[in-house]
């Protein structure tokens, strides 16, 4: 792992688009999904009512950091949307400072949908951020811990 990890944050997120790096986040929400349920009552039976799946839905997941040179990777892969739509496989790996892994999730079919940059302003003179997000079609296997 590179010497240029933040011993201040405690956990990063690496993202890996079929194998090619995207580089590291600070942070990542909306890794999760929802079963939908449909309820059907039936005939003589009083004792409960059926709960029967119907429908998967998967959250958008965002991903964000301040500005790095990996930001220029993130734009290319966004950029070859414009080419033809090819939905890869993702992983997101959740590190640790010294870069052991402590999870990972696979992603099926990621696709970006929406790239915030920073707000560059002499007036709010914050950390240069940008946001990814990505939509997907499900989790698959990561590779193991």
């Amino acid at each position: 792992m590179p010497s240029t990890l933040d011993p201040g944050s405690t956990v990063f997120f690496k993202l890996t688009i079929d194998g090619q790096d995207l580089g590291l986040f600070n942070g990542c929400d909306g890794l999760s999904s929802e079963v939908e349920v449909e309820q059907r009552q039936e005939g003589g039976n009083n004792g409960f009512v059926w709960q029967l799946p119907t429908r998967v839905t998967f959250s958008t997941i965002r991903l964000t950091r301040p500005l790095t040179a990996d930001t220029s990777r993130v734009a290319s892969w966004i950029s070859s949307i414009a080419t033809g739509i090819s939905r890869p496989t993702a992983q997101i790996a959740a590190l640790r400072a010294d870069g052991s892994v402590v999870a990972q999730w696979g992603l099926v079919e990621v696709l970006p949908v929406r790239w915030q940059g920073p707000s560059l302003s002499p007036d709010s003179p914050s950390v240069a951020t940008e946001t990814l997000e990505i939509a997907h079609h499900g989790f698959t296997d990561a590779g193991g811990a």
